[in-house]
């Protein structure tokens, strides 16, 4: 099963917003998800401060700013 992360921080719009699309489409494919506070992690802080909301999948970089609820769908179809 893929690994979820959302990397975000307290009080910003665009994280919620995000988050409400990672926990509705997680449940769908009955999968897990964790959000990471960049307040909590120094090293992400630093990574992803700009960029924030960040969604990872595997680790890897899915989706910035705004995640696209087809594209992160598709992207968890195809590695189900």
């Amino acid at each position: 099963m893929p690994r979820v992360q959302l990397i975000g921080k307290p009080d910003c719009h665009l994280c919620d917003e995000a988050e409400k699309t990672v926990a509705a489409i997680c449940s769908e494919f009955n999968i897990e998800w964790e959000r990471i506070s960049i307040f909590d992690n120094p090293a992400l802080a630093d990574q992803y401060a700009e960029f924030i909301p960040v969604v990872l999948i595997d680790g890897l970089v899915h989706d910035q700013f705004r995640v696209s609820q087809a594209r992160f769908r598709k992207a968890l179809q195809d590695i189900s």
